[in-house]
């Protein structure tokens, strides 16, 4: 039984709330996924953490409902300050 982006999705934002999340179905046949997920809880986990906290939103869904999923992660972006606004405040 195949999975749906947006059941993985609801799975991934219950787990992780801020997630901004990128799926892609890679075959089209709701079995092979390539999910990017974004989050702020990432900040201070390795990366092999970072995979795990996607892989337990799933809940043991991988190599069931979901045959194959490829996973990338990131922090949030944060913008830097403008070096004009930095000179100017000194």
């Amino acid at each position: 039984m195949a999975i749906t982006a947006s059941e993985i999705k609801q799975l991934i934002q219950a787990a992780l709330p801020d997630a901004i999340l990128q799926i892609d179905d890679l075959a089209g046949d709701g079995d092979h996924y390539a999910v990017h997920v974004t989050s702020a809880r990432f900040a201070s986990k390795s990366r092999i953490q970072q995979h795990q906290m996607v892989y337990d939103a799933l809940g043991g869904r991988v190599g069931e409902q979901l045959h194959a999923l490829s996973i990338r992660t990131s922090l949030p972006h944060i913008a830097p300050t403008p070096l004009s606004l930095i000179e100017s405040e000194s």
